[in-house]
C-alpha cells in the first residue's frame, strides 16, 4: 500500500500548485517557485531548479520567433557572436556571451509562469521570502561576527560571508560585495512594501511582513550603497500608488531637499551648515564622498570611466572590443584597473558595439513603457510592485553593473518576462 506523504510535504506541494497559469507545466511551475526561493542563497540550487522550469517553459511556449521582441534578441545574439571573432579580449569574449545568450532564452521560456497577475504576485512573494537569508546573514555578519566560507556539496554551495563585511563595515551577506547585496535587497523591497500595504492581511501576517520589511530597510542602510539608498526612496511612492502622493510627497520632498543641501558641493555655507546639523554625517558624508576627499584620483571616478569607455566605443562602434575588454584596456590608458565602466549601456557599446547597445536598451525601455501604458504602474499594488522592482533594477544599471552577479541577472530577466506578459 502506498503511504501518503507527510502532512508538511503535502501542504508544501499544495501551495506550490496554487496560482499556476494555464500554459505553465505543473513541474515547471513548482521548480520555478522553488528556484526563485533558493536563488539568493544558492546560485547552484536555484539555477538548477530554474533550468528545469526553463526547459519545461520551452516546451509549452509559442514559437520563439513569433514574438517580435525575440526576433530583436536573435539579431542581438548574432551581432554578439560575430563580434567575438575579432575581439580584443580573445577567449574572454566568448565566455562573456554567457552573461547574455542563456538569459535571452530564459526571458522567453519563463513567460508562461508569469502570465497572470496572481502568478506574478506569487513570484514576488517567493523572491521576498528568498531575501530573508540575505538579511539575516548580513546582520549576523556585521553584528555577530559571522564569517565563512561555509561550504556544502563539495563546494557547489558556498556562503563566503567576508569577516566584517565587504568592504569592511559594509553589509554584503551572501553576496561578494556590498553594492551587489544592496541591489538584490532593493529589487525585493517593492515586494516587501506590497506585502505590507496589501489589504486584507491578518494582524499576525502583517507583523511578520513588517519585520521582514524593517530588516530589508536596515540591511540596505548597512550596505552603505548610495544606489540602494536612492532606490529605497524611489520605490516608496511608486508602490504606495498615486492615491498616497497627496500626503507622502509633501513628507518625502522636504527630507530629500534637506539631504541634498547637506550633500551637494557648491551649496552656500549659510544653507549647508544648518542642513548638515540636521542630517546625520553618515548620510551626507557618504553622499558627498567625504571619506575620499583629496584621496580619489580622477581616473577612478565614474565620469572618467565613462569618458574613456565612450572613446573606446567610438573607436570600434559596430561590433565592439569584446566582453571584458574594458578591464584590459582601461589600465593601459589610465594606470588604474576597473572591471567595467559602471554603466550597462556604455559597457554594451564597448563590449559588443553601439547597435547591440541600442537594441538591448530599446527592448528594455519598450517593455517598461509598454507595461506602464497598459496600467501596470498604476494598477493593483502587486502590479505596481512588479513594475517598480523592474524600474529600480534598470535604474541601478545606470551607475553600476550588478547584473554581473548571476543571481541578479536571473532575477532581472524574470522581471522583464513579467513585464512582457502584461495584457
Amino acid at each position: 500500500m502506498r503511504l501518503p506523504p507527510p502532512p508538511s510535504l503535502a501542504g508544501l506541494d499544495l501551495r506550490l500548485r496554487q496560482h499556476r497559469p494555464a500554459e505553465a507545466s505543473p513541474l515547471g511551475w513548482r521548480c520555478f517557485q522553488l528556484g526563485l526561493l533558493l536563488l539568493a542563497s544558492s546560485a547552484f540550487l536555484g539555477g538548477l531548479l530554474l533550468f528545469v522550469s526553463l526547459v519545461q517553459g520551452c516546451r509549452r511556449r509559442q514559437p520563439l520567433l513569433q514574438d517580435p521582441v525575440n526576433r530583436v534578441l536573435v539579431v542581438v545574439s548574432a551581432l554578439m557572436v560575430l563580434g567575438c571573432f575579432g575581439a580584443e579580449s580573445g577567449w574572454l569574449a566568448w565566455v562573456g556571451l554567457a552573461n547574455w545568450l542563456p538569459f535571452f532564452v530564459g526571458f522567453w521560456a519563463f513567460q508562461p509562469y508569469l502570465a497572470t497577475a496572481a502568478a506574478r504576485r506569487r513570484a514576488g512573494l517567493v523572491l521576498l521570502a528568498g531575501t530573508v537569508p540575505v538579511v539575516v546573514t548580513g546582520l549576523g555578519q556585521l553584528w555577530a561576527g559571522w564569517h565563512g566560507p561555509f561550504e556544502q556539496l563539495g563546494g557547489l554551495i558556498i556562503w563566503h560571508l567576508h569577516p566584517g563585511g565587504n568592504p569592511e563595515g559594509r553589509l554584503a551577506g551572501l553576496f561578494d560585495y556590498a553594492n551587489i547585496a544592496g541591489s538584490w535587497l532593493v529589487l525585493a523591497w517593492p515586494f516587501a512594501l506590497a506585502a505590507l500595504l496589501q489589504p486584507g492581511l491578518r494582524l499576525r501576517g502583517r507583523v511578520i511582513v513588517a519585520l521582514i520589511a524593517l530588516g530589508v530597510v536596515l540591511a540596505v542602510c548597512l550596505t552603505d550603497s548610495r544606489n540602494a539608498w536612492g532606490a529605497l526612496v524611489l520605490a516608496l511612492p511608486l508602490v504606495a500608488g498615486p492615491a498616497s502622493w497627496a500626503w507622502l510627497l509633501p513628507v518625502l520632498l522636504p527630507v530629500l531637499l534637506l539631504i541634498a543641501l547637506a550633500s551637494v558641493s557648491g551649496v552656500p555655507a549659510v544653507l549647508q551648515g544648518p542642513a548638515r546639523s540636521v542630517v546625520p554625517e553618515v548620510i551626507w558624508g557618504r553622499l558627498s564622498d567625504l571619506a575620499f576627499a583629496g584621496q580619489r584620483p580622477l581616473a577612478i571616478t565614474r565620469l572618467a570611466q565613462w569618458q574613456v569607455a565612450l572613446g573606446l566605443a567610438a573607436e570600434r562602434p559596430w561590433l565592439g572590443w569584446g566582453a571584458a575588454a574594458f578591464s584590459l584596456i582601461y589600465p593601459q590608458r589610465t594606470g588604474h584597473w576597473h572591471g567595467h565602466p559602471h554603466n550597462l549601456p556604455i559597457d554594451l557599446a564597448v563590449s559588443h558595439g553601439v547597435p547591440v547597445a541600442l537594441l538591448v536598451v530599446g527592448v528594455v525601455v519598450w517593455l517598461l513603457v509598454r507595461a506602464q501604458r497598459r496600467g501596470m504602474a498604476a494598477g493593483p499594488i502587486w502590479d505596481r510592485a512588479w513594475w517598480t522592482s523592474a524600474l529600480v533594477l534598470i535604474t541601478l544599471h545606470a551607475t553600476d553593473m550588478p547584473f554581473y552577479d548571476s543571481r541578479i541577472n536571473v532575477a532581472g530577466w524574470v522581471l522583464l518576462a513579467g513585464l512582457r506578459m502584461v495584457r
